[in-house]
């Protein structure tokens, strides 16, 4: 079994919290296939609290509506796992916490769940800057349930890295 949090996950959630740190800055996580992983990836680090403002676990469709303000009728249109519903999950985390940065994800981790043109392993990780702009990637990561899952929290750190070293 791959482990969630590896030595350097780890290693990129420090360097996320430090960058970040200096610059006064705070984050926060709407997480929906990874399941809290990238709130515990930060928090894992000693002293993440001055970062840090908070996460949503939106699961379900109506907790990403109700929590992060997806619209139910986007969630029909195009589905859970959509660019368009990362992108308003991210929207929502920083509306939600007035965080200066704000990481989502939705995906298929697996083994289940997979539709016609949604294979297992598609996942699509969002990062929105306040005042800044909104990035949405497209992944399909290999692997059973746990390697899409870490592959998904490392993917959104660097993907916050990537943000803030452009703003």
């Amino acid at each position: 079994m791959t482990p969630l949090l590896s030595a350097t996950t780890l290693d990129e959630a420090r360097a996320l919290l430090a960058a970040m740190e200096a610059r006064g800055l705070t984050l926060a996580t709407a997480e929906s296939c990874t399941g809290g992983l990238i709130a515990a990836a930060l928090t894992a680090i000693a002293g993440s609290s001055a970062v840090v403002a908070g996460g949503f676990v939106t699961y379900s469709n109506a907790m990403k509506t109700r929590m992060v303000g997806v619209p139910e009728e986007m969630l029909r249109r195009v589905g859970a796992v959509s660019e368009e519903v990362a992108r308003a999950m991210a929207k929502g985390a920083l509306r939600e916490t007035g965080a200066d940065l704000a990481l989502s994800c939705t995906g298929i981790a697996g083994p289940g769940g997979a539709t016609p043109g949604k294979p297992v392993g598609l996942v699509f990780i969002g990062a929105a800057r306040r005042g800044g702009e909104t990035r949405v990637e497209r992944h399909v990561f290999p692997g059973d349930r746990a390697a899409v899952r870490a592959a998904t929290v490392d993917a959104a750190l660097a993907l916050a890295r990537r943000l803030l070293a452009s703003s």
